[in-house]
């Protein structure tokens, strides 16, 4: 769990980068940013489950919310693949409030856990709270008018938090909970 919680987001950073850098999508960025996806859905419910104490029922339900949104976004991704779309703000146009729901899902399913395990207290405080600001940036981002390039700032601080929590995971010992 901790070494998919390392590889997983990291792969999927890469990907934002190479986005931006080459202006938009390409097959082979598609095709490793889906294989930075399949991991995704797992991650959260992976923490949730890998140790003593665990998050309350809160947690679950954060994991899960968290895992089902990155399930339809790894499908983008293959959707994306298939209809040749150029660039994250054409799949956004073309996928509408479906993708808009499940980005609030993440959101909501993310913060949820994040709350649960900060409570249960045996994940670094700090992974917990990046991982929660990156998800409060991308609905900031969201809300406001700019370039949709920029949810990447907010993707690059969640999945630091989450690459530290599967450093913890890995590393770590269990703290005692709060």
């Amino acid at each position: 769990m901790g070494t998919a919680a390392l590889v997983a987001p990291a792969l999927h950073s890469i990907t934002d980068v190479l986005e931006w850098y080459q202006g938009g999508f390409s097959p082979g960025l598609l095709w490793v940013n889906y294989v930075a996806f399949l991991p995704m859905p797992w991650l959260l419910l992976g923490l949730y489950a890998v140790r003593e104490p665990r998050p309350n029922v809160l947690g679950l339900v954060g994991a899960l919310l968290y895992g089902a949104a990155f399930t339809y976004f790894a499908h983008t991704t293959l959707y994306a693949i298939a209809e040749r779309i150029p660039t994250y703000e054409a799949l956004w146009s073309r996928l509408g409030g479906l993708y808009t729901l499940n980005g609030a899902f993440m959101v909501v399913g993310g913060l949820a856990f994040a709350w649960s395990a900060l409570r249960a207290g045996w994940l670094p405080r700090w992974p917990l709270l990046l991982f929660a600001s990156g998800l409060a940036l991308n609905l900031l981002l969201t809300l406001m008018p700019v370039p949709d390039i920029l949810q990447t700032i907010g993707s690059a601080a969640r999945n630091i938090g989450l690459m530290a929590m599967g450093h913890g995971v890995l590393f770590k010992r269990p703290r005692t909970a709060v």
